[in-house]
């Protein structure tokens, strides 16, 4: 099974963290969140990860020389110019290349969800991708119909909607949470080039009838440690074992 994990942002909102190390390299408890997100994926299978960098990428590569790369393939797709979700994925393309399901994964997100289950979903569903959504408050919320089949995405900040399908019924408005299983023909609908983001694509998808699944993760923890704030609070977490991050 392969993966890809997104680690090629500046990690502003980790200052001063950030000043000196790559946002992945940054510690919770002890261990870096690279670590975290690469043990989940090879305890489920991953034999093969490939991960965007770009801020301090020389300190990314030294710290896989040391951890022997975790006794796995992983592969380093640098950008010198930051890519976004999509462009970064696209520049990728090469390494998916065995025509099976693969894991797309943000390297700030800490979570217990089962990954194996939401490929199993991923596959009965017959997605181009599923997408780990939650119900709970953000900015930018996406749009799914009473199928989980995302239809648009809402901004709360500038007050716009934009719905690719229409609904039988009311739309369901959700979070995303950072984490992405994805057929390799995904890469069929990536007709952008240089910066862009991957929900772009995944609603010209869904306009275009492809399946963009939901799956819902309401009972199991998640946390964006993008922030100082919510670092230390998954650190008391840690602490007072609501998560397991090794």
């Amino acid at each position: 099974m392969k993966a890809m994990i997104l680690a090629a942002g500046y990690g502003t909102r980790l200052k001063p963290l950030t000043n000196r190390l790559p946002k992945a390299l940054v510690k919770i408890a002890g261990t870096t969140l690279l670590e975290i997100v690469i043990s989940k994926l090879i305890k489920i299978g991953v034999s093969e990860i490939i991960i965007n960098t770009h801020h301090f990428a020389e300190m990314m590569q030294q710290f896989l020389i040391e951890k022997k790369y975790f006794g796995i393939r992983i592969e380093i797709s640098y950008e010198p110019t930051i890519l976004g979700t999509g462009g970064g994925l696209k520049k990728a393309l090469y390494f998916f290349d065995d025509e099976e399901p693969f894991i797309l994964h943000n390297v700030d997100v800490i979570s217990d969800i089962d990954l194996l289950e939401m490929i199993r979903y991923h596959k009965h569903n017959s997605a181009l991708s599923t997408l780990a959504i939650q119900n709970r408050d953000t900015t930018r919320y996406l749009l799914f119909d009473s199928t989980n089949q995302l239809c648009g995405r809402r901004d709360v900040v500038s007050n716009k909607a934009e719905l690719v399908k229409k609904p039988e019924n009311a739309p369901q408005m959700v979070a995303f949470n950072g984490i992405h299983v994805l057929s390799p023909n995904i890469f069929k609908f990536m007709e952008n080039e240089g910066f862009f983001s991957i929900i772009d694509t995944y609603l010209i998808c869904a306009a275009r009838g492809e399946k963009i699944m939901g799956f819902f993760m309401e009972d199991q923890y998640w946390k964006d440690v993008g922030k100082l704030p919510d670092l230390k609070a998954v650190e008391r977490d840690i602490q007072k074992g609501k998560i397991i991050i090794q």
